[in-house]
């Protein structure tokens, strides 16, 4: 069995620009966003912390990084997801997000799942 095989773990990610809590004229574009963790790979494994990447059309970047995601460090069994919602403020009408999640599994190998880059935008900004 290959360590690829074995140690997968696929993220998608949808985000909804917030206009009632955003303030467009003070810069501040807000979005929620929902992650579906997945474990395709063969071994249980635990999100243990993240580190997102957050750029705007400036080219302004915040990391973030912390234990588990909204308060929970989900174990997930092969075939099992995890879902949550969460948001970011941004100063620009256009942004990305990615990052990578921190996994250990069940053997005590420890590995990255990465969060593939998805876009902020307003509705109506980007053709």
């Amino acid at each position: 069995m290959t360590e690829l095989l074995k140690y997968r773990i696929t993220v998608q990610a949808v985000s909804q620009y917030l206009p009632d809590q955003s303030d467009e004229s003070d810069r501040r574009f807000v979005f929620a966003y929902t992650v579906t963790i997945t474990n395709t790979g063969e071994e249980t494994a635990q999100l243990l912390s993240r580190h997102w990447v957050i750029t705007d059309s400036d080219s302004q970047v915040q990391e973030v990084r912390g234990m588990g995601v909204v308060g929970e460090q989900p174990t997930l069994r092969p075939g099992e997801s995890f879902q949550y919602s969460s948001g970011s403020a941004i100063a620009t009408p256009v942004g990305t997000m990615s990052g990578s999640y921190q996994m250990i599994a069940e053997d005590g190998t420890r590995f990255e799942a990465e969060i593939p880059t998805f876009v902020l935008s307003v509705p109506r900004v980007l053709h």
